[in-house]
């Protein structure tokens, strides 16, 4: 059996009441092709029509080649922050004056999926899943949540300043943004908030205020 492994911790940073964190994401099949054409997440989502839904998403690859890591933020506190191995990989400041939609209000569940999507996943949709070297099994280890559970309330109170309670700070520090700014200039191959070809009109109004995203 072959396997591709993405070792983490992987954490969701959501101010002011939700961090989830997992360690070790590995996806095996029976062939060195490993997960071409298929995308694993780990997720977070509401209920209805109207659903927030926060996602990581590893696009399948030849074993032993790196990942590309999409980061989704879909809306109906102030920022959330996507991080790996506790670096921040995203920043999406919250943008609700000026009429973006936050995820703040519904409460959600953690999933986790294995799906096909070889017409877009690998290489742009140019490899396809081998089905004849199935199964596909995604795998997921040490998962922690810190978090406030759903209620009419919640409090974010931090009692301690400990470091385990850092996702709750309003701002990145200044190593935090910096270290950022190095993942977006070395690893970064898509930013829709630079995509004046989608955006002919004008990008979207959360990407104007905010520094990064």
């Amino acid at each position: 059996m072959a396997s591709t492994t993405f070792a983490g911790p992987l954490a969701l940073a959501f101010d002011p009441k939700m961090s989830i964190s997992l360690e070790g994401l590995i996806c095996s099949s029976s062939s060195s092709q490993a997960t071409l054409g298929t995308v694993t997440a780990y997720y977070l989502s509401s209920q209805g029509a109207t659903h927030d839904e926060i996602d990581f998403e590893f696009l399948g690859n030849v074993s032993g080649q790196p990942y590309i890591l999409h980061t989704n933020v879909f809306a109906c506190t102030r920022q959330g922050c996507f991080l790996v191995d506790n670096i921040p990989i995203r920043e999406f400041n919250n943008a609700e004056k000026l009429g973006v939609p936050y995820p703040k209000s519904q409460p959600m569940r953690i999933y986790s999926s294995l799906w096909n999507a070889d017409d877009w996943a690998t290489r742009g949709g140019l490899v396809k899943t081998d089905w004849t070297k199935a199964p596909f099994t995604a795998y997921y280890r040490n998962f922690n949540a810190n978090a406030c559970t759903s209620a009419t309330s919640c409090s974010s109170t931090t009692k301690n300043g400990l470091r385990d309670d850092a996702w709750r700070t309003q701002e990145l520090d200044a190593w935090s943004r910096r270290r950022l700014r190095w993942v977006q200039k070395n690893y970064m191959i898509y930013n829709y908030c630079s995509d004046l070809k989608r955006f002919a009109q004008g990008v979207p109004p959360e990407c104007r205020p905010s520094r990064v995203h």
